[in-house]
């Protein structure tokens, strides 16, 4: 994973960075016995993969990578040569 650069971007940062701060939020939440902020730190979780995509979308994260198309050979023809 270290040579392929996944998740080395902005947009990947942030939406994990958001998304643990809710999971932490969820966690002590249910911990408490209050089902309201739980699920605010699920909102917050969900908030966070809703932002890393619109970071990509804008440009922040890693680009698109076009794959190679592999070569068609070249047939050669029949009787060609008169």
């Amino acid at each position: 994973m270290a040579g392929s650069s996944h998740g080395h971007t902005p947009a990947a940062w942030t939406g994990v960075i958001i998304a643990f701060i809710g999971f932490c939020v969820a966690g002590a939440f249910m911990v408490m016995a209050n089902p309201l902020g739980f699920w605010a730190g699920m909102v917050v979780v969900a908030l966070g993969g809703v932002v890393g995509m619109a970071m990509r979308a804008a440009g922040l994260g890693q680009p698109k990578t076009q794959h190679a198309q592999p070569a068609r050979p070249v047939r050669e023809t029949v009787g060609a040569e008169s």
